[in-house]
């Protein structure tokens, strides 16, 4: 009997595997959207439990291959953009240089007073105002990010440009402000409802948060962003350089 019992994980073993390098081929010959087989429809096709056409599913869901919608099915996910570390550029140069067109739809754009975020990251005064702009960015009209910009209060003028279509940096330059360095940080968290429905993601699902505190050329902080992206589609690369820990050791 238990030889029996090893037999049999070891046929269930193959056969999901059998059917996930199945999918992966529909994967890798599919484009981004396209639906699957449900796990109903692999199993009759394969002659097997709808558990074990689930498990090479959720294989691939693991991998970010494809993508499990509640109620709708199983769908190939799209190939994410990776951002490389290097120098920083705009959003519209970014997708420029990948060949894809850049184009954003303005959500708000207002004169209003400060949050203490903005305070603090900007160096304003208390009750200081600040340009607010919120965007969602597209990349050959694919929502990528939701974009939350403040900016100090003397560049209002920028709110008479054309920020969707346009670049926000541009619009500073012809201010005088020059964006030159960024201080990042990055962090995860539930999608909130407006976001989910703006990236079409499900309900709380999971979203990566990049903040950043833009300074110009006289080292002065000029812009604090914070932008939120469907990692399925964009991802940030980074690179490290390892310590020796023989060196680290005998320093300490």
């Amino acid at each position: 009997m238990k030889d029996q019992a090893g037999l049999g994980a070891r046929e269930t073993l193959v056969r999901y595997q059998e059917i996930e390098n199945w999918l992966r081929d529909r994967v890798i010959n599919g484009r981004e959207g396209d639906p699957l087989p449900s796990e109903a429809e692999l199993g009759a096709r394969f002659g097997v439990s709808r558990m074990t056409a689930r498990q090479a599913v959720q294989n691939l869901a693991a991998e970010g291959l494809v993508r499990r919608l509640r109620g709708s099915g199983t769908f190939i996910a799209p190939k994410p953009l990776h951002r490389h570390s290097g120098p920083l550029m705009s959003f519209t140069a970014d997708m420029k240089r990948r060949g894809l067109t850049a184009s954003s739809r303005l959500l708000s754009a207002e004169l209003r007073e400060a949050n203490q975020a903005e305070v603090d990251a900007l160096r304003l005064q208390d009750k200081a105002r600040v340009v607010s702009i919120a965007r969602l960015r597209l990349a050959d009209g694919t929502p990528m990010a939701v974009e939350h910009a403040s900016v100090t209060p003397d560049c209002a003028p920028v709110l008479a440009e054309e920020l969707e279509s346009g670049s926000l940096h541009e619009a500073l330059r012809k201010l005088g402000r020059i964006p030159v360095t960024a201080l990042t940080w990055i962090s995860a968290r539930a999608a909130s409802t407006a976001e989910a429905r703006l990236l079409g993601l499900s309900a709380r699902a999971p979203v990566l948060v990049e903040k950043r505190i833009i300074s110009d050329q006289e080292e002065q902080p000029i812009e604090f962003t914070t932008t939120v992206y469907d990692p399925d589609r964009y991802v940030i690369d980074a690179v490290f350089t390892l310590v020796d820990q023989s060196v680290a050791t005998e320093q300490n």
